[in-house]
């Protein structure tokens, strides 16, 4: 079992199992991190300072989908 999700993942790169860059946290609200696939460089700084925001392009994922969560959130390979 993995760490909860914590607003200390907002800003960091989404990545799947072999490391491809899937987007960035948005958001974190009730264990579900929003995660928007194609973030601007404006959106980027925002969620790095803590300035979370949700869109209509955001997908969401839950805890049970995660390998790990350090400097990036590392999604499992078998969703």
């Amino acid at each position: 079992m993995t760490a909860p999700l914590t607003d200390d993942a907002v800003g960091k790169t989404v990545v799947d199992v072999e490391g491809k860059e899937l987007g960035i946290v948005a958001k974190v609200e009730n264990g579900r991190a929003y995660v928007d696939p194609d973030p601007s460089l404006a959106e980027q700084v925002l969620a790095s300072v803590g300035w979370e925001g949700e869109d209509d392009e955001d997908y969401v994922v839950t805890e049970d989908m995660l390998r790990r969560v350090d400097n990036e959130v590392v999604l499992r390979g078998e969703l």
